[in-house]
């Protein structure tokens, strides 16, 4: 018999997993923009940080977004129909799921 899912167990839906990964791609993304606004204002060493910016940003961008999302801990649940049996020694009947 399979044991139902406990609620708080499940992984989030496709639409939710989604819609998070999009809006930590548009953040990443909106900062990028911003480094390349930078760049038309900035002289000397503040115009390399904002021209790093902009370059590298969408490499994490990406990555950042794909990284998968792990809900809090999660506990290994002992399957409910797997039950310990014990055998005495004295007992000759086989018990329910022995061979005989």
């Amino acid at each position: 018999m399979k044991q139902p899912s406990s609620i708080t167990s499940l992984p989030a839906s496709p639409d939710a997993e989604r819609r998070a990964r999009v809006i930590k791609y548009s953040i990443t993304m909106s900062i990028r923009v911003l480094c390349v606004l930078a760049m038309l204002f900035a002289r000397g060493p503040w115009l390399w940080v904002f021209a790093t910016g902009a370059i590298v940003l969408p490499y994490i961008a990406v990555v950042i977004a794909n990284v998968k999302t792990n809900p809090g801990s999660r506990t290994v649940l002992r399957p409910g129909s797997i039950e310990r049996v014990t055998r005495r020694d004295d007992d000759t009947t086989p018990r329910s799921g022995e061979d005989e």
